[in-house]
């Protein structure tokens, strides 16, 4: 699932936010950091531990209605971005897959994106985020077989679960789970594909549409902790 999500690093959308990812699921162009981890995870074989859908709030949903919905990040989890009272509900403003996280920061691949982190963006990006920021809302955890890396106490002692409080990358994660490709070619870009830095078209869409590296900009969105429980390493 990282694997193919860091493989788009760099690709950006067309005129009207037309891409790959949501015609690739069957959707029109629209707010597509949804439609990026549904298409990331049929191409890497992960379809059936992922909601399909185009709205963040209904896949927050998905993963709570599956016991799966949690306040403290994983390795290769889909987190949910929304502070509190935004229009779209409880994580619902923007989504993007973990690959790594520290005790304050967590680094996220997601499409729609920009440089500066925006839930409307251009392409697909990685950012790194306060993980404490009010803006990080909750995190789905996939029931991927080969098991999950996580920082949930509450999930520490579960078949499968490694449990690093601290911080994790792809380097933990359990045997038997693919490594990282790094020689995999760019993507490819669509024919009317805005240059980088361009501004993405329109306002916000209602809820229907949308390790740990020294080197990466941090997007530092103020707001209060979330996972009130203490951090504990493994």
């Amino acid at each position: 699932m990282i694997n193919r999500a860091e493989h788009w690093i760099g690709y950006r959308e067309g005129a009207g936010n037309a891409n790959r990812f949501s015609a690739e699921v069957g959707r029109p162009a629209e707010s597509w950091c949804a439609d990026f981890v549904s298409a990331v995870a049929r191409e890497s074989g992960n379809a059936a531990y992922f909601p399909d859908t185009a709205s963040c709030a209904v896949g927050r949903d998905w993963f709570r209605r599956h016991g799966r919905l949690s306040v403290y990040p994983a390795v290769g989890a889909q987190v949910f971005f929304g502070a509190d009272g935004n229009p779209w509900g409880p994580g619902g403003e923007h989504t993007g897959v973990v690959t790594a996280y520290t005790a304050t920061t967590i680094t996220v691949v997601a499409g729609n994106t920009n440089a500066d982190g925006s839930p409307q963006g251009d392409g697909v990006y990685r950012r790194t985020y306060r993980r404490r920021s009010d803006y990080v809302e909750s995190y789905g955890y996939p029931a991927y077989p080969e098991g999950l890396v996580c920082a949930d106490p509450a999930w520490r002692g579960r078949p499968g679960i490694t449990y690093f409080g601290q911080q994790a990358d792809i380097r933990d994660l359990p045997a038997g789970t693919p490594s990282r490709t790094a020689d995999l070619p760019a993507p490819a870009q669509p024919a009317d594909a805005r240059p980088a830095g361009a501004t993405a078209d329109g306002p916000p869409a209602p809820p229907t549409a949308e390790p740990g590296t020294a080197d990466l900009p941090s997007t530092d969105l103020p707001g209060p902790r979330r996972d009130t429980s203490p951090d504990h390493t493994a």
